[in-house]
């Protein structure tokens, strides 16, 4: 009697402990699949918000209704993944880069001479991402936009503190072999103490706002940095072509 109930007391121990490693295994594994998903949508992100300067920029200024007509594309394969429980993660970051792709083909396909109206033409989808996130729906797609929505600000505040939006009407107006005197122009007011102080505080509230959002575990946090920081990288890129013009 008493070697039955200590060998179903040991048995009984032996498979709580193995069930408590099963979870820990399983816990470990849930948390690795998460960072790296975090990472890549973080990569994904920073890659997102590069491609309408590299690939939008150009096409828009040739073919603006085909630029315009490729929202619905995205919008399409967003809905598609969406669909399908293994790729949502990616129809949710999709999203919100359609919405950037449809305000940067409306600015820059017809309204590019405008400045004053930047801002409000990429805020187009602004409503529609704020309702969103307050009801917990599309977080990564939609963070991914008022990340992107954010740098854009940024750099256009930077801008109107430097003086720099009277060259912004000449670049699009003139033809793009004749924009290297009015980038050197431009050059003369970043590389002054306020264009470069101003440059130092701007860069620094992206960082601090990039990094915060990495410590948080949540991929949509990281799909929000990943759009902040690729937002220095591209700023980086064109202060860079500009020096070299």
């Amino acid at each position: 009697m008493f070697n039955n109930t200590l060998f179903s007391a040991t048995s009984s121990s032996s498979a709580d402990n193995w069930s408590l490693s099963q979870e820990k295994s399983l816990s470990k594994s849930r948390q690795q699949t998460q960072e790296r998903q975090a990472w890549l949508v973080f990569a994904a992100s920073a890659f997102l918000v590069s491609v309408p300067v590299f690939v939008q920029a150009p096409l828009v200024r040739l073919f603006p209704w085909l630029s315009l007509l490729l929202t619905g594309v995205w919008l399409y394969l967003s809905f598609v993944l969406w669909s399908r429980p293994q790729t949502k993660l990616w129809a949710d970051l999709l999203l919100g880069f359609s919405w950037s792709w449809l305000a940067g083909s409306i600015y820059w396909g017809w309204l590019r001479t405008e400045p004053l109206i930047h801002l409000p033409v990429e805020s187009i989808a602004l409503p529609f991402a704020l309702w969103c996130c307050w009801r917990g729906w599309g977080l990564i797609g939609n963070l991914f936009y008022l990340g992107s929505l954010l740098g854009t600000a940024i750099t256009d505040i930077y801008f109107y503190l430097t003086g720099l939006i009277p060259y912004w009407r000449q670049l699009m107006l003139v033809k793009p072999e004749l924009a290297t005197p009015i980038f050197q122009q431009s050059l003369t007011l970043v590389q002054t103490p306020w264009g470069i102080s101003w440059a130092i505080v701007l860069v620094n509230i992206l960082l601090a706002l990039s990094l915060w959002s990495l410590q948080k575990q949540a991929i949509h946090r990281w799909a929000f940095a990943g759009a902040l920081l690729s937002t220095i990288l591209v700023d980086c890129l064109f202060w860079v072509a500009a020096s070299l013009a």
